[in-house]
């Protein structure tokens, strides 16, 4: 009996025709010497459109990404300004490098940066209070004059500047972006030539004794009129050492006391003493005490300030 004739071969040949016909209709559109020509269509059924609500919810959800470093500046600053830490840890610094990872470069960077973002917002932008979940987070709107930062990157650079200045960078940077949000490379480049127009020569030297001017400048809160001896001269900048760890400050943050050579050694002698007694992490009243003799606008100790200091150092060699 003759076997009736298979449909196998039909079949095969029928998807091999419908592939021959889809490769000849991509390479009507695909141009192998072109690859940058390549259209690709998707039909409108693909294409799934959001309810209003939920065109909602994701301009919602966008902004609080965009505005995570700023939230997260501004909890780390009150974590610091209320000594939130107290019960763990003897010092913001050790706190946040367990907690968080945070050097404490990283988290004066975060904070500083929050300080910026409030500033632009503050003079440039307006504030509308929306609900979030049990939250009351500022919604922030363009008004037409500037656009909003969305990372730590694009405002790192404004962190030197003064706070009128930091308006005028970032307008700046936002027009050379064609009207977007710059990235962090050119607000940087219009940062530099901003300093650059206005640039004072560095005239400090290594050792020398300077006292700090915090005005204007939230990365030195609570260091105003406390003194710090060079030990790096940047271009812009001086690296000095304070009784309880290392600060960039800007040139127009710094003032010298002008002490003679043998005044700043024995300063030198005198931030290494307190400096030992701090790390050790005595009770808060100690540290009050060392955070006076910080702010101290002479090159030597009273008889009685030697004497409170050397029974603090005994108790932490015992």
């Amino acid at each position: 009996m003759a076997k009736p004739p298979s449909n196998r071969k039909k079949a095969t040949s029928t998807a091999s025709n419908n592939l021959k016909a889809s490769a000849s209709s991509v390479e009507d559109i695909f141009d192998p010497e072109n690859p940058a020509s390549a259209t690709i269509t998707v039909s409108a059924a693909e294409v799934e459109e959001l309810s209003e609500a939920e065109e909602r919810d994701r301009l919602h959800l966008e902004r609080r990404v965009e505005r995570a470093f700023f939230e997260a500046g501004k909890a780390l600053a009150e974590l610091r300004d209320r000594r939130l830490y107290r019960s763990t840890h003897k010092t913001f610094e050790q706190y946040c490098k367990d907690r968080f990872g945070y050097t404490r470069i990283a988290a004066s960077y975060k904070i500083a940066a929050a300080t910026v973002m409030d500033n632009l917002l503050t003079n440039g932008l307006q504030k509308e209070e929306i609900a979030t979940d049990e939250l009351q987070t500022p919604k922030m709107l363009t008004n037409g004059l500037q656009i909003l930062p969305n990372n730590e990157r694009q405002v790192r650079p404004l962190v030197s500047l003064e706070p009128e200045v930091q308006r005028e960078a970032w307008q700046k940077a936002v027009e050379e972006a064609g009207g977007k949000v710059p990235s962090g490379r050119i607000v940087k480049n219009v940062v530099q030539r901003i300093m650059e127009r206005t640039r004072v020569p560095n005239t400090y030297q290594i050792r020398e004794v300077c006292q700090i001017l915090a005005k204007d400048n939230p990365e030195l809160r609570g260091k105003g009129g406390c003194w710090g001896i060079v030990n790096h001269v940047g271009e812009f900048s001086c690296t000095v050492k304070t009784w309880d760890g290392e600060y960039a400050v800007g040139l127009q943050h710094l003032k010298s006391y002008n002490y003679l050579p043998v005044e700043c050694q024995q300063m030198q002698v005198i931030c290494d003493r307190i400096s030992r007694v701090y790390s050790s992490g005595l009770e808060e009243s100690v540290q009050k005490f060392l955070e006076m003799l910080g702010k101290l606008n002479r090159a030597y100790l009273t008889a009685l300030e030697e004497k409170l200091l050397k029974v603090l150092e005994s108790e932490i060699r015992d």
